[in-house]
């Protein structure tokens, strides 16, 4: 079956005469009449009943015409999708985080990269890193960012920025009267631990090769769960500055005596087509990363 014996149908169906339908559709009636031949015969039988008044329909085209109506409607809409694709008229971008990187610099590069491009779509979907870069591979995901190490013989690797940690507590919690933070000072208060955190076992090792032991009063890999724990009293967290919300509820302070900082990346998957826009979008998120950090 061709979309133009499905058209010609429809426009007699419309047009209730050969002649006209042949008219409204630019095609000769030999031409329409053929198409319409066609159709009978693939589907089996008569489809018209042609009289001195002009023509209607059998009861098997009455069956068909919803169903020949719904496939028209439907590949014109495909059709119209594909030419706002084309024209960036749409431009659906699918970006997968980490569940640890900080979505606040992220969030203001997006809504920046829209303002230049304001067809474009974004969809921002936080994974595992494990299915973050399945993800990738098979095509869900245009762009990752995360803060894990992968090969360069996979992934185009694009540097975002380098960030630093920080102790991040209540402001009347008592660490606040410190100018920063030891591991000394951590090892007697309560911590909010995150056990997807990157630089955890860094962390942890450093403190018991100097003698100190954290206890995690709390864990979860949820950042924000941690946030409003330590925004209560709770506990320390320790968090990149760019997962710190700006919020005067909140102390953030440096770690005194080791410098935890981690390198962020885009990825794209070298064995898929980077189209321009996802391109773009990247450049935009290092500009504005670097100055946030800046």
């Amino acid at each position: 079956m061709e979309m133009n014996q499905v058209r010609y149908f429809l426009a007699v169906c419309e047009h209730r005469n050969f002649t006209h339908a042949a008219n409204a559709s630019n095609v000769s009636q030999p031409s329409l009449t053929t198409s319409i031949k066609k159709l009978e015969e693939e589907l089996g039988g008569a489809l018209f009943i042609r009289d001195r008044a002009g023509c209607r329909l059998t009861p098997l085209g009455k069956l068909i015409k919803p169903r020949l109506t719904k496939v028209l409607v439907e590949t014109r809409e495909a059709k119209a999708e594909a030419i706002r694709h084309a024209r960036l008229e749409r431009v659906p971008i699918s970006i997968g985080i980490g569940e640890t990187i900080g979505q606040n610099a992220i969030s203001k590069a997006v809504e920046q990269f829209r303002t230049r491009l304001p067809q474009a779509e974004i969809e921002l979907i936080i994974q595992p890193s494990e299915l973050l870069f399945s993800g990738l591979r098979s095509g869900d995901f245009d762009i990752v960012i995360t803060a894990e190490n992968v090969s360069p013989a996979l992934y185009r690797i694009d540097h975002l920025y380098r960030e630093t940690y920080k102790v991040v507590v209540a402001h009347d919690h008592p660490l606040t009267q410190l100018d920063g933070i030891s591991l000394a000072d951590l090892a007697k208060v309560n911590m909010l631990d995150r056990p997807n955190c990157e630089m955890r076992d860094t962390l942890h090792e450093t403190c018991a090769d100097q003698g100190h032991t954290l206890y995690a009063a709390y864990r979860s890999n949820r950042v924000d769960w941690l946030i409003d724990l330590a925004r209560q009293g709770w506990g320390a967290v320790i968090l990149p500055i760019t997962a710190i919300p700006a919020d005067s509820s909140l102390v953030s302070l440096p770690i005194i005596g080791m410098e935890i900082e981690r390198d962020v990346v885009a990825l794209r998957y070298r064995h898929q087509v980077s189209r321009p826009e996802t391109k773009e979008l990247v450049k935009e998120i290092s500009r504005n990363q670097f100055q946030s950090i800046l």
